[in-house]
């Protein structure tokens, strides 16, 4: 009597925000929208007949595969190497850190940190930057011959003169399309250029002049220079002399590009990398589960480094002793030493990706969130609103409790093993 005493509370507890709650969403996945018409297994069946929701069941499927495995193989990882640095506890505080973060606060930073916009997103930041280290994009994206420009469209996105051009004769290549606040810093006023017997020269420039005024297809005063554009003399169809205009815009070619035309090859107008689209249709789930690996690798660390620290010392120096390299040493004792602490690792996180719902609401735009869905996030968009089925919400809470028991009987198993040990 004195035990019930202690126990009721709790059990009345237990029972008002657990078993009533489980009960009722059972008994209430058995009738329609309304609630009055008994539909018997018919949301059961509108779950697997619907593709919104058969998408989330796939994609929960891969958060249980991937987060988890990966969340504690990281923490693995950096639970055994930061034991052997001086800094590894300022390194474990660091990984740590993101669990002392809210799922909405860290659902913001990677909104934020995944957007498209290489000014504002730090992963597009970093993916461009990388990706113009080895290919380059030009200033000139838009550019393109002026009015009654000598330039016709040739293959492949590049311009050429309609007409061979000849040594001692400049060439005029105007060009407009580019606005003067996207031209390159430092970008100077164009220059005619000046007549050199023997050689062919001439000037790439933006035949524009802001405020209206100037002569088509002439070099004004106020008109900037395309530094740095490629310029090619091509002689039936090879390539026979290349330069690279000044910064005034002009360029000199040798007299191999006598007779020959003049090409503005198509790597002058490639459009400027913007990145990848991390939140787009088909990189949104592992951009959702990147999310959550930055938030749960530091707990999958400090279990395994807790675990680890249980380790015998004897055991690994007696195997390196022996002749054992640190590979063999991790993989052949420390890893089966610690298999009881990765196994209650992996079972938590699984148990957690499979209710798994803010990082999803809030880092997935609402364009993509049908191929970001996952069930705790339908259960919430079929819920709630102004469409909302009670009946088929309380069907799929119910989908995902039976989901969710099963690894929670192992984790229970696996205790009780533990405790009559």
């Amino acid at each position: 009597m004195i035990a019930a005493a202690f126990l009721l509370p709790a059990l009345v507890l237990l029972g008002a925000l657990v078993v009533q709650p489980i009960g009722y969403s059972v008994y209430r996945s058995f009738f329609d929208r309304s609630g009055s018409v008994f539909v018997g297994a018919g949301n059961y069946r509108e779950i697997l007949a619907d593709d919104t929701i058969r998408t989330a069941l796939q994609n929960t499927a891969l958060w249980v595969v991937l987060a988890p495995t990966t969340a504690t193989a990281l923490g693995l990882i950096f639970a055994v190497l930061t034991e052997r640095v001086r800094w590894g506890t300022a390194f474990k505080l660091l990984v740590f850190m993101p669990m002392a973060i809210s799922m909405l606060a860290a659902g913001i930073i990677f909104r934020l940190v995944y957007d498209h916009d290489p000014d504002r997103g730090v992963a597009n930041a970093v993916w461009v930057g990388v990706h113009d280290t080895f290919a380059e994009s030009s200033a000139f994206p838009k550019a393109r011959p002026g009015r009654d420009s000598p330039l016709v469209p040739a293959q492949g996105g590049a311009f050429v003169t309609r007409d061979p051009v000849r040594a001692g004769t400049p060439v005029l290549l105007p060009m407009v399309g580019v606005a003067p606040e996207d031209l390159p810093g430092g970008t100077r006023t164009a220059a005619a250029a000046g007549s050199d017997p023997g050689k062919v020269t001439g000037t790439v420039w933006q035949d524009f002049t802001r405020g209206g005024g100037g002569t088509t297809n002439t070099v004004d005063p106020a008109e900037s220079a395309f530094a740095g554009m490629r310029v090619e003399a091509v002689r039936d169809g090879r390539v026979v002399e290349t330069a690279t205009t000044r910064a005034d815009g002009t360029f000199l070619l040798s007299a191999k590009a006598d007779g020959a035309q003049i090409r503005l090859p198509a790597s002058n107008f490639r459009e400027a990398y913007s990145g990848v689209q991390w939140l787009g249709p088909s990189l949104v789930t592992p951009a959702v589960i990147g999310a959550y690996v930055w938030m749960w690798a530091g707990f999958a660390m400090v279990l395994i480094g807790a675990g680890l620290a249980a380790v015998p010392r004897e055991l690994l120096e007696a195997a390196r002793v022996d002749g054992a390299n640190e590979w063999q040493v991790f993989r052949r004792i420390t890893v089966p030493m610690l298999a009881p602490v990765l196994v209650v690792v992996l079972v938590t996180l699984v148990i957690n990706v499979m209710k798994i719902f803010d990082l999803v609401f809030v880092i997935a735009p609402g364009a993509v969130q049908d191929d970001a869905n996952v069930l705790a996030l339908q259960l919430y968009r079929t819920s709630f609103g102004t469409d909302a089925d009670p009946g088929l919400g309380s069907a799929i809470a119910v989908l995902l409790l039976v989901l969710v028991v099963p690894v929670m009987l192992v984790n229970i198993r696996r205790l009780r093993k533990e405790g009559s040990r």
